[in-house]
């Protein structure tokens, strides 16, 4: 008989949880339960785990983090679940994930706004007919892949001609590529992401996080920070998660001062060369909008050769008022912000 349980972190199920996690295929390191524990020592992060067993076995899994912002009451109003890579169920057996999804929304549901998967694979007709059955939203949402086992020079020639020309301008002023070498350079690299997305007005996560992933993921191989350096400062970085045979680019950030020298194009490709040579199979480039959608971002992407793929995601809504106030509360935030910048 199959049997939902859900765990807190530090419980004698997180070991099980862990091996069932390594023995799945197509699984990232945010379903992991080293993950788990991260966001549980993170601001503004709570963890959930839900699983189901037969006979004392683990036969599913879902893994994923609850998020608030800002202060309360609106930090109430943007509370949301984000499940990275969705649920893990032996076998893609259906019974299992209609009971993962079935007991997750009756345990979780008042605790949050809304529940968005953020989905790295492709998943089947009938997997997306259990989501929908439980109220689910299909959106087509878009990543970008790169097939490491390709021959580098011919990953090189894939390439637009325009970022090829501007990588060699890059190396010719003699920027250099490695990963950092401490602490001091991790923040100093921190620095140029949050400057980065503060100037593109994008939310980051809570600095505790980067902290945290740094302190137990930095030393292991499963976290590096890579950067891009003009002699001896720091002008660029990209913070990625390496698991298994896949690189998963995760932050990035550069210096607004040095673009004469071509660091966005510099070290996407310095990250990609570095994989392939180093044994990974995939590189994920990160989401790439909706299709049909304007996205420069993805359009500077794609001009490094990856394929575009589409996972998706499923969205619920759990409170649809709130989420009206939570998102009038946001735009009043936002406009306060702007005017204090000007």
């Amino acid at each position: 008989m199959l049997s939902f349980f859900s765990i807190c972190h530090g419980t004698e199920n997180l070991k099980k949880l862990e091996e069932f996690h390594n023995s799945q295929p197509q699984v990232s390191i945010f379903q992991s339960q080293s993950f788990h524990g991260i966001y549980a020592l993170s601001k503004n992060h709570d963890p959930f785990c839900y699983f189901v067993t037969e006979d004392e076995k683990i036969k599913g899994c879902l893994n994923g983090v609850i998020l608030r912002n800002y202060f309360w009451p609106l930090s109430n109003l943007t509370s949301r679940a984000v499940i990275i890579g969705g649920p893990q169920v032996l076998n893609n057996d259906i019974k299992v994930l209609d009971i993962l999804l079935e007991n997750y929304d009756k345990t979780i549901k008042r605790k949050l706004i809304y529940t968005q998967f953020r989905n790295l694979r492709k998943f089947s007709d009938d997997e997306k007919a259990v989501f929908e059955k439980h109220g689910y939203k299909y959106e087509e949402h878009l990543d970008i892949i790169h097939d490491l086992r390709i021959p580098v020079n011919e990953q090189w020639m894939k390439i637009h001609g325009g970022r090829r020309k501007n990588i060699r301008r890059a190396e010719k002023n003699g920027l250099v590529f490695r990963e950092i070498l401490n602490e001091s350079e991790f923040w100093k690299a921190y620095d140029l992401v949050t400057k980065t997305y503060d100037r593109v007005k994008l939310p980051m996560p809570d600095k505790s996080l980067f902290r945290e992933i740094f302190l137990q993921m930095g030393g292991t191989g499963s976290f590096k920070t890579f950067v891009a350096l003009n002699t001896i400062e720091i002008i660029a970085t990209r913070m990625v998660f390496c698991y298994k045979d896949l690189i998963y680019d995760w932050y990035a950030g550069a210096s607004d001062k040095h673009s004469d020298k071509y660091p966005n194009d510099f070290l996407p490709w310095k990250v990609i060369e570095w994989g392939s040579q180093n044994g990974y199979k995939f590189f994920d480039f990160g989401g790439a909008g909706k299709p049909d959608v304007p996205y420069g971002v993805r359009d500077h992407k794609l001009k490094f050769g990856g394929e575009l793929v589409e996972f998706g995601r499923f969205e619920k809504i759990h409170k649809p008022v709130l989420m009206k106030f939570g998102i009038l509360g946001l735009k009043l935030i936002k406009s306060g912000q702007n005017g204090l910048r000007k």
